[in-house]
């Protein structure tokens, strides 16, 4: 911390503060020996070692602020106190806990610009939405009881918070993935990112954009395929962390659609490469095929609330509902009915689907079937995205879009053979 204080001239000039360095380091050593007092069984002389360490900076800064013209900055007396306390806490026997602490305290002085800019380009709506995020996680969820009630003990208040805070973490999740490549970087990474949230609401987007802006049927299509790929990922990001034995038996089911998409994706960058127009001088350097990117879509991630809470309310409802139709499916009809239930509800929400997948599963017998049920949505869902590229997109985007996703559900179909129960 004290090279960091020379380093960045906070030692020296009109404003210079006390501590350097030498000081730094004699800080450091000052609670060294008070705690190594402590633990010599000698805690009234400890106690005194330490409080005149950790006095000197206050009564330097308190000296620093009659200066005239001096700044009220107090970070480097606040540091030095943080040393004398390190010091203490290393001689205690805490050492690891003391590196980790003096590692981030010189992290924070040292990248202070970083910090500042940061702040700087944070919204208002973002800063509460993170605030909001913090209350429903440390607050609202321990207060939730961990039960089960309700027909077929399916409703449990805990678990259905925490998927509030999955997709509403998702949606605060693609918002700043925005918000850091922008909105008009391209549809392939537009659709990526829309994936996120809404694979649907991207294919139907771009396929209405296809009909007034026929020349960029490529790109169009690209970001629907990137938007279909996203979609496996996110589903095995939330299986992992609500039931990770599901996500495991989902893994074969899965992979091939995703690996299909990334090489489609992957063929179509590298034979558009030589047809993409680099920006001049006097065109800004995203009015390539990037300023394409659809200013139609605004996803919940583009709201004026980056956490999209009352999507993610009305998603933790569908989960509810879709949890209480499968127990009462599984109780009337068998596996068999779950997964014919699975290719009705991927064509509505294979989100909700998923995650109830994750509770059916928590029966070890059930963990294939949960498995092939979402596959089967991711097929349904797929074909679903199909039709609407068919009915609603423009010739040429129609042909490329469809190829896709044709590619997309013939790898889903072999997935689901693969893992079938």
């Amino acid at each position: 911390m004290g090279v960091e204080r020379e380093w960045s001239g906070h030692t020296t000039g009109p404003d210079g503060r006390f501590a350097g360095i030498r000081t730094f380091t004699l800080l450091g050593v000052i609670g060294g020996f008070g705690g190594w007092f402590f633990r010599s069984g000698q805690p009234a002389l400890a106690a005194v070692i330490v409080g005149a360490g950790m006095l000197l900076p206050i009564a330097a800064y308190t000296a620093t602020l009659r200066r005239p013209g001096t700044t009220t900055d107090g970070t480097t007396e606040v540091a030095a106190i943080l040393v004398v306390a390190i010091g203490a806490a290393s001689a205690l026997g805490h050492r690891t806990l003391a590196s980790a602490a003096a590692v981030v305290c010189v992290l924070l002085l040292a990248e202070k610009s970083t910090f500042q800019n940061a702040l700087e380009k944070m919204a208002a709506h973002e800063l509460r939405a993170a605030l909001q995020f913090a209350v429903l996680a440390l607050v609202v969820l321990p207060l939730l009881p961990a039960g089960a009630y309700g027909p077929f003990g399916a409703f449990q208040p805990r678990q259905l918070w925490i998927v509030v805070l999955l997709f509403s973490g998702l949606n605060f999740a693609g918002y700043i993935a925005r918000r850091v490549i922008g909105e008009t970087r391209g549809l392939g990474v537009t659709g990526l990112l829309g994936g996120l949230v809404s694979s649907t609401a991207v294919s139907l987007t771009f396929s209405r954009r296809s009909r007034t802006d026929p020349d960029m049927a490529i790109p169009l299509a690209l970001g629907v395929v990137a938007a279909c790929t996203m979609l496996v990922p996110r589903l095995l990001v939330m299986s992992s962390v609500l039931r990770p034995a599901v996500a495991v038996a989902a893994l074969p089911v899965l992979v091939l659609p995703f690996l299909v998409g990334v090489s489609l994706i992957g063929f179509v960058m590298w034979k558009t490469r030589e047809t993409r127009v680099p920006p001049t001088p006097d065109t800004p350097s995203d009015t390539s095929e990037a300023t394409a990117a659809p200013q139609a879509l605004h996803t919940s991630t583009s709201g004026k609330n980056p956490l999209a809470l009352a999507s993610s309310l009305q998603m933790a409802v569908a989960f509810q509902i879709v949890l209480v139709a499968i127990a009462w499916v599984q109780q009337a009809v068998g596996s068999t009915g779950v997964l014919l239930s699975a290719t009705l509800l991927g064509l509505t929400d294979v989100d909700a689907l998923a995650v109830s997948m994750t509770r059916y599963g928590a029966d070890p017998a059930h963990v294939r079937v949960a498995a092939a049920a979402i596959g089967i949505g991711v097929l349904s869902n797929t074909i679903l995205k199909l039709v609407l590229v068919v009915t609603i997109g423009g010739p040429r985007f129609r042909a490329r879009a469809a190829t896709g996703l044709i590619a997309l559900a013939a790898a889903s179909g072999v997935g689901i053979w693969i893992g079938w129960p």
